[in-house]
């Protein structure tokens, strides 16, 4: 809109003055934080009818129902007031035996695992107490939305390290290198990865450990995705040489064990840094909900079962989708973690931007342009398979009529017949 233009009652240079009055008592941290490239898909499917989203990075799982009675008992039995502030001992024991059982890593259940509302507020804390204003962060892209805002909140500045499909997005220690100055503090890393759905191999994160150790970095290891990997193994990155010391790790509950609602995130790290971000929890947080503690402990107990189940169910939905998205064209690497893919929409001839709003109004399908993901993701869309089988059947098939609209693939036999 030009300067002088009415919108109602109201000219757009009074807005914009209004804004700028505003802003006035805003930090400049705040005013320049960009909004996420995912939310804006989300409030337009949202007006919508008749949409079918593979945008939604959360479990179409319930929570298992021996979970979640035992948050309901947790009520029952009357604990609605606040844990200690590291969390529930119980629960930071099982979180500790369960790391040393999968990884061969112990931790101190008193001083070293950390119980956070997700692992959002992990992240937070950790950039918060290694950053001082200024200091750079090495944040491996594509990379979900939140990364590289929460550098910047924690007063730091995000470097973006880029990665590509030519090697599956795997970060290489030379990428890092090319990256570093002398105001750089951490590496943050993110795999198994959102968006990508790709795993580092151990090639590629003895690489990255060894610019660490170089370099005197901490690295912060967002794991979050770790039991849903699909014919690979995924690699705890303190359990690489050396690196247990300068390593925070963080994970939690809401992707593996379908409890994205119940805020249960925790922090497994050296001393000295769970007792430095033990400081910021204990005034910003006081503690995580209690029922779901007391949740979380039940699925650290008992829960094995259930992830199975799911990473399996998962495994199917990928190997669908996958194949679905080669079939129509759009070139898809395989997806060794999380639940998510990444295809590359370049033979169509439009930005990702373009292609996802086209097709959300044109066949009512939501998917979410790479580039909200960092510039690495650009001319890729991700789409999550946490979602039935017969809506991402429903899925491609709108896809392919979109393609077959816009004069990218011909119409298929199956096509032609359909309605």
């Amino acid at each position: 809109m030009k300067p002088g233009q009415s919108y109602g009652n109201v000219e757009i240079e009074a807005i914009v003055e209004e804004i700028k009055l505003m802003n006035r008592y805003l930090s400049k941290t705040v005013v320049n934080l960009r909004p996420s490239g995912i939310r804006r898909y989300f409030d337009i499917a949202a007006t919508m009818a008749d949409v079918v989203t593979l945008g939604i990075g959360e479990p179409d799982f319930v929570t298992p129902s021996r979970i979640v009675a035992a948050g309901q008992q947790s009520l029952s039995d009357g604990h609605t007031g606040y844990t200690s502030n590291a969390g529930i001992y119980e629960l930071r024991l099982g979180i500790a035996n369960l790391i040393e059982k999968r990884y061969g890593l112990r931790y101190a259940p008193e001083n070293e695992v950390l119980v956070t509302v997700g692992v959002s507020e992990a992240l937070f804390l950790a950039l918060k107490v290694l950053l001082d204003p200024g200091d750079e962060v090495l944040v491996v892209e594509p990379c979900f939305v939140a990364n590289p805002a929460l550098v910047e909140t924690a007063g730091g500045i995000p470097v973006m390290a880029p990665t590509s499909a030519a090697n599956d997005f795997q970060v290489t220690g030379d990428a890092l290198e090319a990256r570093i100055t002398t105001r750089t503090k951490a590496i943050l890393l993110s795999y198994p990865s959102n968006p990508t759905g790709a795993i580092l191999t151990r090639e590629h994160l003895l690489q990255v450990a060894a610019v660490a150790e170089a370099r005197d970095l901490v690295v912060i290891s967002d794991e979050i995705y770790e039991r849903l990997v699909y014919d690979a193994e995924h690699i705890n990155f303190a359990t690489l040489p050396g690196m247990r010391e300068r390593t925070i790790v963080l994970s939690g509950m809401s992707k593996s064990y379908a409890m994205t609602g119940w805020r249960i995130g925790y922090v497994t790290a050296p001393r000295d840094f769970t007792e430095a971000m033990y400081k910021i929890h204990q005034y910003l947080i006081m503690s995580a909900p209690t029922m779901g503690q007391h949740a979380a402990l039940e699925a650290v107990r008992h829960g094995e079962d259930d992830v199975e189940m799911m990473r399996q169910s998962y495994d199917r939905r990928r190997r669908l989708i996958v194949d679905g998205f080669n079939r129509l064209g759009l070139t898809c690497f395989e997806p060794r973690g999380a639940f998510y893919a990444f295809p590359s929409i370049a033979n169509t001839g439009m930005d990702d931007e373009t292609f996802c709003e086209e097709l959300l109004e044109t066949e009512r399908l939501a998917l979410i342009p790479g580039r909200a993901f960092g510039a690495s993701g650009r001319g890729f869309v991700r789409a999550s398979y946490a979602t039935g089988e017969d809506t991402i059947r429903e899925a491609l098939r709108r896809l392919e009529r979109f393609l077959v609209s816009r004069g990218v693939i011909a119409p298929s036999a199956e096509a032609m017949l359909s309605p």
